[in-house]
């Protein structure tokens, strides 16, 4: 697994503070691979998902560290969104 994956995942899992998501989002970060962020908290791991939000490591970077709104990142075409738009506002404000 990527060290870029394995930082997405415990920086996600700190951010949920132990909590789940309510549904699944699938993250793909070009070049480093998947992970999945469910009621379960956040894994390295590849599957089926309510959403999927793709974006390079760089920009998936900026995201976690919160120097990059996660609807900035989405309107300049650096974040896409496939599936329930929904949930993935909800993980935007996790996110920011």
């Amino acid at each position: 697994m990527s060290d870029v994956i394995d930082a997405a995942v415990a920086a996600l899992n700190e951010k949920l503070g132990g909590d789940g998501l309510d549904g699944s989002a699938k993250f793909e970060i070009a070049g480093e691979g998947t992970l999945i962020v469910d009621p379960d908290g956040a894994r390295a791991e590849d599957g089926e998902a309510d959403v999927t939000l793709s974006a390079d490591a760089e920009t998936f970077h900026a995201l976690m560290e919160g120097d990059l709104d996660p609807t900035a990142a989405f309107m300049s075409g650096k974040l896409s969104v496939d599936g329930d738009m929904g949930l993935a506002m909800k993980l935007g404000t996790i996110l920011a």
